[in-house]
């Protein structure tokens, strides 16, 4: 049986700092006894260049709007530092609504 961990709308409240521990605490938890499991992250990935100018400017708005709180709306680059940071070696991103993403992340 292959573990997963799901974060919805979480990872966007923290700073990178504090993402990479909550990622390596995740990684943890899906690759015990050996078995290598999946983190599945389903957040908001920034992304200029292939969506539509009012989607990225919500996007951009709500960053305004989290960073008030120390969180931040992150782009693809942005997100992939932060896995590999915290020991992930591969990663997959499928938009699923306007909004979100759900990103899996592969230890």
């Amino acid at each position: 049986m292959l573990l997963s961990f799901t974060l919805q709308w979480i990872l966007h409240d923290w700073t990178d700092k504090d993402c990479i521990k909550i990622l390596k605490k995740c990684k943890e938890a899906v690759t015990t006894d050996g078995k290598r499991g999946k983190v599945i992250v389903i957040d908001m990935v920034i992304n200029e260049k292939k969506e539509e100018d009012e989607l990225t400017q919500i996007k951009l708005l709500m960053n305004v709007t989290i960073s008030c709180l120390n969180g931040k709306e992150r782009n693809e680059e942005e997100w992939k530092k932060l896995f590999m940071e915290a020991g992930f070696e591969n990663y997959k991103i499928s938009p699923c609504t306007g909004l979100l993403s759900l990103i899996e992340i592969y230890p």
